[in-house]
């Protein structure tokens, strides 16, 4: 047998020799592949990587193309414009060959944002069941890019994801906001739609932009500077503790567990569901709560699937049928629709348990969502008395978890998940953000410019249109005239439009009070798609917004507010009086005002206020009843006269 020194000498050149031939290779990023959407009527960059000097040829709708890598690794082509069209095959060949298929030729869009940009379809799906079986519709396409943040510097690619394309099983996935856009341009243009969805939840704007754009905003530009330094990125960690409570949870710590049948509720509380613990008798509790309800179902039920809809639960739950567990979901947004198996119900009495979980704020059930049980010609209501006993209660955390959160950063979301984006030709970007800047809003008036200019930029072809959605009206409706963050943020927003090729599309009418996750996701997307229209689509006779506040004349006791995009004329929508306008004189002091339409304006008054100055409309968390729209369907945008404090 050959000694192991033997072995070394042979084998490493061979090792050596793979390696090399492997490195040579030529490697896509990940938006060229398979199923990929190509930006017509413009030369098309397709990149990727392969050793310096290694010779690339492709071949794509009858034409050929060849460059060599250069030093840095890096290979460019740039296709020929083409008219929309395919499905293509792309050839590329080099030391390895590769062969992309069922590529089109159409319009990409970038669209990203937070949670409300990430909301998929199939969280939407009781709402618009219609669009799930007819989503047949193969030349739209949806890349989801996968979150990852990273501050110290900007990736070269994006994580793995793939094109999908849309089918009834495909679309659930797909971004509701997004896909009602692409489905409108689709249906009105009938070109292949390409949408690369990179979006996280909760996360600011900032995170998006980059250390260059950010250059002239100093808080930022100097904390985008610092997490040069390693040590400054990753202090040392503290792991957050699990809650403690004072005892374990006795609801399964008993001998029969509180979800259990054969369990006997004694000494439980009554308690009206929906609703929020701390209203309820059970202050200033973090912890666990069980909630326990007999319903009867018929005898046409009995043996039957069903499904139980049980609202949204501020935090965690885990919900039981009969003793059996249905469902259980970790934190508050989604909403609760338990699949109930077959056999599971049975005639008269039945007993439905919840266990929630929560580790701040006010626990419980939101209300004014859906809580019933139904077979889908049986519905029967859940709302009303329940029981609930504590089972845990959790002891404040001795260590604060640290707060440092690469996608909560400067930096941190346009590095990984912009950055590797912008070798791409596309059409134009969309962006759904928000809620996450309402507690500063006044930076919102830099920092949303500064991310157009910046996305701009960094995508080297010209201006690009850049469509997004004002924030919609949310909370609790406020009954008197208020100062509003929610508010001053939309008014950034709607500042926003002096910037060229933008459009804004107007959402304070497709909110939810008591959900920062509204279900409205048609009228955001065909808002959205009728500013794409007119001013990606040369549609420029199009009524593509709601009125938009132009000036205000003070004429005696009145002021008088003119507007653009009036369209076909101002109207009440649903007719009766006009609401949400507030006047104020010298000292800033609104009152509701009284409000009348003489053709594209809108005269104001107070009845008791001799010497108005200014005018507010919409100027709320959640405007109630704010009704000015134009004849189009299209509602005014929020707006103030007096200015920023």
């Amino acid at each position: 047998m050959p000694n192991n020194k033997w072995y070394t000498i042979v084998f490493f050149p061979i090792l050596l020799l793979e390696f090399f031939a492997s490195s040579a290779q030529v490697r896509l990023p990940q938006l060229i592949a398979d199923k990929m959407v190509l930006q017509r009527d413009t030369a098309i960059h397709i990149w990727g990587w392969a050793s310096p000097s290694e010779k690339i040829t492709l071949r794509f709708n009858g034409k050929r193309y060849r460059t060599s890598a250069a030093s840095d690794s890096t290979w460019h082509i740039w296709l020929r414009v083409m008219k929309a069209g395919g499905p293509y095959t792309m050839d590329i060949r080099a030391s390895n060959h590769i062969v992309l298929t069922d590529i089109l030729i159409g319009d990409l869009w970038f669209c990203s944002g937070q949670s409300n940009m990430v909301l998929p379809m199939e969280r939407v799906k009781e709402k618009y069941p219609e669009e799930m079986a007819g989503a047949n519709f193969p030349e739209i396409r949806n890349f989801f890019v996968p979150t990852a943040a990273d501050v110290a510097h900007p990736h070269e690619d994006l994580p793995t994801s793939r094109w999908m394309e849309a089918n009834p099983n495909n679309v659930l996935a797909f971004g509701a906001a997004t896909w009602f856009f692409a489905k409108r341009l689709y249906q009105r243009y009938h070109v292949p739609i390409g949408i690369i969805n990179s979006s996280v939840g909760g996360t600011p704007i900032q995170a998006w932009i980059s250390a260059e754009g950010l250059k002239d905003i100093p808080p930022y530009a100097e904390k985008a500077a610092r997490f040069r330094d390693a040590a400054y990125v990753q202090p040392a960690p503290i792991k957050p503790e699990a809650p403690i409570g004072q005892h374990p949870d006795q609801g399964l710590t008993e001998p029969v567990n509180w979800y259990d049948v054969n369990y006997i509720p004694e000494g439980w509380r009554s308690f009206w569901l929906p609703g929020y613990w701390a209203d309820q008798g059970i202050k200033g509790l973090t912890g666990v709560v069980w909630f326990r309800k007999e319903i009867d179902v018929p005898v046409s039920m009995a043996g039957k699937p069903a499904k139980l809809f049980v609202g949204r639960i501020v935090d965690a739950d885990e919900t039981y049928v009969n003793g059996v567990k249905v469902g259980h979901i970790t934190y508050q947004y989604p909403p609760r629709r338990y699949e109930v198996p077959a056999g599971l119900l049975k005639a008269g009495k039945n007993i439905l348990v919840i266990r929630v979980t929560n580790t701040s704020g006010k626990g419980g059930f939101v209300p004014d969502k859906r809580y019933e049980l139904t077979d889908g010609a049986t519905h029967i209501d859940i709302r009303g008395d329940w029981l609930y006993k504590v089972g845990q209660v959790f002891l404040p955390p001795r260590v604060q978890p640290q707060n440092f959160s690469a996608q909560n950063e400067p930096t941190g979301l346009y590095n990984t998940m912009v950055a590797p984006a912008t070798g791409e030709t596309i059409k134009g970007f969309v962006w759904y953000q928000g809620e996450a800047n309402t507690g500063n809003p006044g930076e919102y008036r830099q920092l949303l410019p500064a991310l157009i200019s910046d996305w701009r930029s960094k995508w080297r072809q010209g201006d690009l249109p850049f469509l997004y959605v004002q924030l919609p009206n949310f909370m609790e409706v406020q009954y008197s005239p208020s100062e509003s963050q929610w508010a001053e943020l939309r008014e950034t927003q709607l500042e926003a439009l002096s910037v060229p090729r933008t459009a804004m599309a107007v959402t304070i009418d497709a909110g939810e009070w008591n959900d920062i996750h509204p279900l409205d996701k048609k009228d955001v997307g065909d808002r959205l798609a009728l500013g794409a229209e007119n001013i990606a689509y040369g549609e420029h006779d199009l009524v593509s917004s709601g009125p938009i506040y132009r000036t205000a004349t003070v004429t005696g006791h009145t002021i008088v507010i003119d507007f653009t995009h009036t369209g076909s004329g101002l109207m009440v929508k649903g007719g009766g009086d006009l609401h949400g306008f507030s006047i104020a004189g010298a000292d800033k002091k609104f009152v509701w005002a009284t409000a009348l339409i003489e053709g594209d304006k809108v005269v104001v008054s107070g009845n008791d206020l001799p010497d108005p100055l200014y005018v507010r409309y919409a100027w709320a968390d959640n405007p109630k009843d704010a009704n000015l729209y134009n004849k189009e369907g299209l509602p005014a945008s929020p707006f103030r006269t007096d200015g920023a404090p």
